[in-house]
């Protein structure tokens, strides 16, 4: 069962590097493309990081960490606009694992819900609304959109999720694995400044 469960997580992670598909589209697409049955117990996500993680440095090793401090320059930037509400990067970009077909996922803490939409009307940003599943299990808005990266000379898909203010202290509690599923702005250029190679 443990090698069925690595052998559908390598094959997601490949979706996921390959695609852009988030681990949940990739495991099921994985989970078909193997001829599965639907009740096939699925890899867990600490599982399809490290599968992901282990892809990346085999097959691109050379381009994706150029490729992920692009995608955090743009978070950083778009985090420096909002920074009133409070943003959290959480997903790939955070965790390191993002290519150039990686979104950026920003959560934000905000008073008022509708202000972070009032802030992007605003600025003219051209968004799209609607209701997912937060980080908490409830129900929030997100707010996505395109920014164009000059670097990547990608547009990258950025996505607003709009949390309770009062959430944020929940939010600051380490995963299953230990480590922080989000951080903000000085956590992300932190980890930037250890991870990214020195310019030579």
């Amino acid at each position: 069962m443990e090698t069925l469960t690595h052998e559908i997580a390598a094959h997601a992670a490949r979706l996921v590097v390959e695609e852009g598909l988030d681990y949940g589209a990739a495991k099921r697409r994985a989970q078909k493309s193997l001829g599965l049955p639907p009740r096939t117990a699925l890899p867990d996500n600490d599982l399809m990081e490290t599968e992901v993680r282990a892809y990346l440095a085999l097959f691109h090793g050379d381009t994706q960490p150029a490729e992920l401090a692009a995608l955090r320059r743009l978070a950083l930037t778009w985090m420096e606009r909002l920074t009133e509400f409070r943003p959290h990067i959480a997903g790939a970009v955070w965790n390191g694992t993002a290519t150039r077909l990686s979104d950026i996922y920003l959560q934000l803490f905000c008073d008022d819900p509708k202000s972070a939409e009032i802030a992007l009307i605003d600025n003219r940003v051209d968004y799209e609304a609607r209701s997912i599943t937060g980080f908490n299990g409830n129900t929030v808005e997100a707010l996505s959109f395109s920014s164009q990266s000059a670097e990547l000379g990608e547009t990258i898909g950025v996505h607003l999720m709009i949390h309770d203010h009062d959430e944020l202290r929940g939010a600051l509690k380490p995963g299953s694995n230990g480590r922080a599923p989000r951080g903000d702005a000085r956590a992300l250029q932190r980890r930037m400044d250890q991870e990214e190679p020195s310019a030579p």
